[in-house]
């Protein structure tokens, strides 16, 4: 069943409940008022009867001063005729309780005289023949004889009353019930609207949509619920995209990898079989053999720094203070004198807390990218500057450069710009992702500046306060 529907069930169910017990307590409350004020008029009329009563039988003839039971009868039969609109309901006994004089319809019994004494009265609701009265007793002390008058007053009408009361309370209470329920399925409705704008968001991101977000129709505990939703699937969405490029990755890395391997190793299984299976004369036994060699040492520098990258992931350096010289003349030693692009230092001179040995392979790989990038003869530059947050190392090179689309995926493992430059100089694509993992043990990360066909700028900064080891 539907919240709504719940909702809306438990509103008319409370409704009901409420509406019979108020309705119950509030006839009976008038109907107890009625008959009190019913009751105080039966017992001011037998007040007034049994003074009439006593001053009849003063009047009345008497023998001795003794009251005849004859003469209570007259008395008794003027009373009854007395009344104004009807014939008033009485009955007289005498001493024992015996009936002297009582009306036609009369027809109660005299349990209730036992009750009544000289000082009290008594009275009590009953019911004869499907009507209700209201019956009362008192003494009536006169001349000698102590006598017992009886009253019934017709309270039928009350009755009646209320049940005409409940019968149009309950109508009453049904049509509002009608009436309710149909503002209420609404109001429900409206109130588990946001509830059904969440669900319809939620199935569609069990769908595959992590895209899809709930509408926010309130400002209240559900719009909170609405906006923690929605965060909630923002984060999840960028959780699968991450995952989803993680797995991307991580196939392109095997695929990569695989690629690699495949190369050299065709390439070294094909010579050494023709080594093997064909005698050579010199010169071609020496190239085979040097083909051979070379790329095994490229299979070796391969693993070398997936060895690096891995064991760099998990690595706590110590850092140390070092001076920048010796990072450039490391640098100016491999490069300065050798190869086939000049380079150009220029740096201030200073000092940083670091890894030496990390940062000189994160320098040493930036510059064998900018000599694979650029052509026989370009510069490269090599610069240092102190600057009040730390101190910044940056290569340029005046090379083909990367085209925007291709900045965010350079750093990972195996990927190459241009695969046919990079292989034919013995590149896997692997020296910016160790540089990377090296930089973030310095509390540094890698910056890139470069466009198609003017060159490129690689630039870290290595903070001067202390390196904090993992």
């Amino acid at each position: 069943m539907k919240l709504s529907m719940k909702i809306w069930l438990c509103s008319i169910a409370v409704m009901a409940v409420a509406f019979g017990i108020g309705g119950y307590f509030f006839v009976n409350d008038v109907f107890e008022a009625s008959m009190e004020r019913e009751t105080k008029q039966a017992m001011d009329e037998s007040s007034i009867l049994r003074f009439a009563f006593e001053t009849a039988a003063l009047n009345a003839p008497s023998k001795y001063g003794i009251l005849s039971d004859s003469a209570v009868e007259k008395i008794g039969y003027n009373l009854e005729k007395s009344g104004q609109d009807t014939l008033r309901h009485l009955r007289l006994s005498d001493e024992e309780r015996q009936v002297l004089y009582a009306s036609g319809d009369f027809g109660a019994d005299g349990d209730l005289l036992l009750d009544v004494g000289e000082e009290s009265r008594a009275y009590r609701v009953i019911a004869l023949e499907g009507r209700y009265y209201v019956q009362t007793g008192t003494m009536v002390p006169t001349l000698d004889r102590r006598l017992y008058l009886e009253t019934l007053r017709d309270v039928t009408e009350v009755y009646e009353e209320r049940t005409r009361g409940f019968a149009v309370y309950r109508t009453l209470m049904l049509l509002i019930l009608v009436i309710s329920s149909v503002f209420l399925f609404f109001i429900s409705s409206w109130l588990t609207r946001p509830i059904r704008f969440l669900t319809q968001a939620a199935k569609k991101m069990t769908d595959g949509d992590y895209s899809c977000r709930a509408r926010q129709v309130s400002r209240d505990e559900m719009g909170q619920l609405t906006r923690d939703f929605n965060r909630m699937a923002g984060v999840l969405e960028e959780t699968i995209h991450n995952l989803e490029e993680e797995v991307r990755a991580r196939e392109d890395f095997i695929a990569a990898f695989s690629h690699e391997l495949k190369t050299p190793l065709t390439a070294v299984i094909g010579y050494a079989d023709l080594l093997r299976s064909r005698k050579l004369d010199e010169e071609k036994h020496f190239l085979s053999a040097n083909y051979i060699y070379t790329e095994g040492k490229r299979l070796e520098a391969m693993s070398l720094r997936l060895l690096d990258i891995i064991v760099t992931k998990r690595y706590a350096i110590e850092p140390q203070e070092t001076d920048v010289e010796d990072l450039f003349s490391y640098l100016r030693d491999m490069y300065g004198e050798h190869g086939e692009n000049p380079f150009v230092f220029r740096y201030e001179p200073g000092h940083i807390r670091g890894e030496a040995n990390l940062l000189k392979s994160v320098l040493l790989n930036l510059a064998d990218n900018a000599c694979k990038a650029s052509s026989p003869g370009d510069p490269v530059e090599v610069l240092g500057e102190c600057r009040e947050e730390g101190y910044w190392f940056a290569v340029r090179d005046q090379g083909v450069g990367i085209a925007p689309e291709e900045l965010k995926k350079i750093t990972e493992a195996f990927y190459m710009v241009d695969k046919s430059r990079s292989r034919s100089r013995n590149g896997a694509g692997l020296g910016l992702a160790l540089c990377v993992e090296v930089l973030k043990l310095h509390e540094s990360r890698l910056e890139i500046e470069s466009r198609p066909g003017e060159g490129s700028c690689f630039s870290f900064l290595i903070p001067f306060e202390e390196v904090k080891a993992e």
